[in-house]
């Protein structure tokens, strides 16, 4: 198995563990039909930090060529805005497509007659770091991610992580309308507590 095959093999088991945790169908009422359901954000997000060590892309030397593969994060290409990310610099000022989602199979591979929504080729060696960003469908972001080319591995798929950066600006938090989840969502149930007035309080 490659390291490609590998990779992809570790996405789609946590995808598939995902599924098998949540409901994928849901109704309203008993005169309507079934709607598909995406998998809440949280599966998402912690298939994002469990693929972070290994790679949210991976780079590969092949015929002369660097190719980067973007194929983690395209399995979550359903819960995403954006997949942000800059060659040799922490700028973020290219945009990786993503694919429609298919409520039905939302972890699934956007089907194309191309490569585009898998990888990206550069020059062979151009590519020294890429930092990324992953952007929810709510607006927020992912903490940033500067990647390198593993050393010593031929044209195995590979990633190393050189550094972990928080986003230099902090993005607006979204508004509840601004979420598709938040939307359905109503506040959690539970007793309110207020905190004493100085006056009031104990003093150490």
């Amino acid at each position: 198995m490659t390291g490609f095959s590998r990779t992809l093999f570790h996405v789609l088991a946590i995808a598939g563990v995902a599924c098998l945790s949540l409901p994928v169908l849901a109704q309203d009422t008993d005169d309507e039909e079934y709607k598909p359901v995406l998998p809440d954000v949280g599966i998402y997000k912690a298939m994002l930090d469990a693929n972070k060590q290994t790679g949210w892309i991976q780079f590969r030397n092949y015929d002369d060529k660097q190719l980067i593969y973007f194929t983690a994060l395209q399995t979550m290409h359903c819960r995403l805005s954006e997949i942000r990310y800059s060659i040799n610099s922490d700028a973020l000022d290219k945009r990786f497509p993503l694919g429609t989602c298919n409520p039905q199979i939302p972890f699934n591979l956007p089907d194309s007659d191309t490569n585009e929504y898998i990888y990206i080729s550069l020059q062979a060696g151009e590519a020294k770091t890429l930092a990324i960003q992953a952007v929810w469908d709510d607006g927020a972001g992912s903490e940033i991610v500067v990647y390198k080319p593993c050393e010593g591995v031929g044209d195995a798929t590979c990633a190393a992580i050189k550094t972990i950066k928080r986003p230099k600006k902090q993005m607006q938090e979204p508004v509840a309308t601004d979420s598709p989840i938040r939307a359905v969502q109503s506040e959690t149930p539970g007793k309110t507590f207020v905190a004493p007035p100085a006056s009031s309080a104990a003093r150490p």
